[in-house]
């Protein structure tokens, strides 16, 4: 018999009858039937009911899929589309800065960044490092470490900035080398650039990565939208007072996007709104010419119009360059110049708190005249020394000797400072700092810059507040020769000279000459507010005396600045000024040569040319340098050459008719 035909004796059908077999044994046969009965029972049961809940699945499976492609189509279609379409900001170009001749000063330079598109197929880390030895990025550790957490916290869609500047020899390298690295790619961006580096720092200032107070000021002041996307702002100078003008307006572009990130397509395309150009009033080349002058001195230079208050140039030294911090100055960088004992960071010319000393002495007379104080013909004889009533303290002048009979004109020709400790005395703290107000000091001069001290205008509210001390008579003595509590910024002194340089007169000074719209070509001139003549004197000549005697300080024949002002193809007037940086002890004499070089005195001198009709008024500070009339007035003299002689000759000069006059004790003089 066939094999094939044989049953197996287990084989058993499972829904078919099966057959009855009869034991007559005790019942066993027809026991196991019975068993076997209940048993195919039960299997049925279970196969139905798997069958059914199977059934129940597929049921609930097509109507989930029914739900998700019919029902809610449309829902999953938009989500799927905000998954792959962006909306990405597009930073608006920042505006240019020139100078009055439209020389740039602040750009907008091409770079090119390397940004990595983190992917789930590859290992950030191992990309990181590869590129970072490929490319010589000089990445640390702690660089790694800060990229790949920026990985894994970034937002969807976005990159990892690897390097925010490359070379052109590290963008070859790339090139070639792309294929390896598909989820990065090179963006191209405008980072801003200062081609004069540190000799206009302190003047336009300069634009830095925003961080998170930046973030917190933009937002209360509901400018956030409009930086998404950017990674700069203005931090310093011009670049953060015009901020809202440089800036512009962020536009916007649709991309289709792939699941890591990287553009496939763009959809929409929004422009954004230039920022507005900003031509400023400084002349570079004087820019330039002061920074060649100064050398390795420290101290600052101001000069301006003052017939309008126009910044002509501003500088402080030692400078620094800007364009690290633009890119992100590294720790070790900026340590080194917060260090450094010039202190490069800080704006001299209005940060700097200094004693005046003498160049505020025809700023004083103006007061005396108009307080009837003194006369242009009251004479006063100029002791060694000047002592208070019922003292013995000496306030010395700075001839040892005294310079014996004076007026007005040869007071402020010689600079003797017992004409000014008496009239200091005689006009009192209250007076004294009615007037100096009145000139600008302790306050700010509505420069268009944000970095700018107050200094100090002495009060006895002040001294109460600051050393809760009384104010005693031995203070108001030397405020008459601008030194003791005053301390002023240059720029406070270049204005309140200008002021009577203008005779009463007060313009504020500024760094803005226009602001121009680049997609219209809308030019709008500065403009500030009408005039105001914060010295209103009884008589108007008591300018005119104190700038006579500003005049013989440089054409007189006993003049401190007479030597640095000889030869001068026009006429000017000035006022030097010698600062102590340390009190010298009673019956003691000035000796530089065995102080250090920090505690010497400071040099300062302020001058305008030409005289009747100034075009250009010059203020000094050199630290530590010495006397003003043998150290800033030469500084002085050579930035008003470079602007009337060399840069502008073509402008007033002088009086075509000169007269020969005499005025008083001061000498007979060319007044031109």
């Amino acid at each position: 018999m066939s094999i094939f035909s044989r049953k197996s004796r287990h084989e058993r059908p499972l829904f078919g009858k099966i057959k009855k077999r009869r034991y007559s044994s005790e019942g066993g046969l027809g026991k196991q039937n019975r068993n076997e009965e209940l048993e195919l029972r039960v299997f049925r049961s279970r196969v139905f009911i798997c069958i059914g809940i199977s059934i129940l699945m597929v049921v609930i499976l097509f109507c989930n899929l029914y739900y998700l492609q019919i029902i809610s189509y449309q829902d999953y279609k938009t989500r799927s589309n905000e998954n792959s379409i962006k909306v990405m900001p597009v930073v608006p170009p920042r505006g240019i800065i020139y100078d009055r001749n439209l020389v740039v000063l602040a750009d907008n330079a091409p770079v090119y960044h390397l940004v990595l598109f983190p992917n789930k197929q590859i290992k950030t880390k191992d990309t990181i490092v590869e590129l970072d030895k490929l490319l010589e990025l000089n990445l640390s550790e702690k660089d790694i470490s800060r990229l790949l957490y920026e990985s894994k916290t970034r937002k969807r869609f976005s990159g990892v900035e690897l390097s925010n500047f490359l070379s052109e020899e590290q963008i070859a390298t790339f090139a070639v080398n792309s294929y390896k690295y598909p989820n990065a790619q090179i963006v191209a961006n405008l980072k801003r650039y200062y081609p004069f580096a540190d000799i206009t720092t302190h003047t336009t200032g300069y634009v830095s990565r925003i961080n998170q107070n930046d973030v917190k000021k933009l937002a209360s002041s509901g400018k956030l939208e409009n930086y998404e996307g950017s990674t700069e702002i203005g931090k310093l100078g011009i670049e953060k007072f015009y901020e809202d003008s440089l800036h512009g307006e962020t536009g916007s572009t649709k991309v289709e996007v792939n699941s890591h990130g990287q553009v496939i397509r763009t959809l929409n395309y929004e422009p954004p709104v230039p920022g507005k150009d900003l031509k400023l009033t400084i002349d570079i080349r004087l820019q330039y010419y002061a920074q060649e002058i100064f050398g390795h001195m420290k101290g600052a230079v101001v000069a301006i119009d003052p017939s309008n208050g126009e910044i002509l140039a501003m500088y402080s030294n030692p400078s620094y360059d800007p364009n690290p911090f633009v890119r992100g100055i590294r720790s070790g960088e900026y340590k080194r110049l917060l260090d450094n004992p010039g202190h490069p960071l800080i704006n001299r010319a209005t940060q700097g708190g200094y004693a005046p000393a003498s160049t505020v002495k025809p700023l004083l007379c103006v007061m005396g005249l108009n307080e009837k104080l003194i006369t242009t013909k009251g004479n006063f004889f100029g002791a060694p020394y000047f002592k208070l009533p019922g003292s013995t303290h000496q306030f010395r002048d700075w001839r040892a000797w005294g310079h014996g009979w004076m007026d007005l004109y040869r007071a402020i020709e010689i600079s003797a400072d017992t004409y000014f400790y008496d009239l200091a005395y005689r006009a009192g703290i209250n007076r004294i700092h009615d007037y100096l107000d009145r000139y600008g000091f302790g306050k700010k001069t509505g420069i268009d810059i944000s970095e700018e001290s107050l200094g100090i205008n002495p009060s006895r509210d002040w001294k109460k507040s600051r050393f809760n001390q009384q104010w005693h008579l031995g203070d108001t003595v030397p405020i008459g020769i601008g030194q003791g509590y005053w301390t002023s910024t240059l720029m406070q002194l270049a204005k309140a000279h200008a002021t009577l340089a203008n005779r009463g007169v007060t313009r504020t000074p500024h760094l803005l000459k226009e602001m121009v719209d680049p997609t219209t070509n809308e030019i709008t001139a500065y403009t500030q507010e009408e005039p105001e003549d914060t010295l209103k004197v009884t008589d108007p000549q008591y300018f005119e005396d104190c700038r006579i005697g500003m005049y013989l300080v440089v054409n007189g024949p006993e003049g401190t600045g007479r030597r640095a002002f000889f030869g001068a193809k026009y006429k000017a007037a000035g006022k030097s000024g010698t600062a102590q940086v340390v009190s010298i002890k009673q019956g003691e004499k000035y000796n530089a040569a065995k102080l250090k070089v920090e505690h010497r005195d400071n040099a300062l001198f302020v001058a305008y040319a030409p005289f009747k009709q100034p075009r250009i008024l010059v203020a000094v500070i050199l630290e530590n340098e010495g006397g003003g009339s043998t150290k800033a007035a030469p500084v002085a003299r050579a930035m008003i050459d470079k602007y009337l002689l060399d840069l502008y000759p073509n402008g007033y000069m002088g009086d075509p008719n000169p007269q020969v006059v005499k005025f008083g004790m001061g000498g007979t003089v060319v007044l031109q």
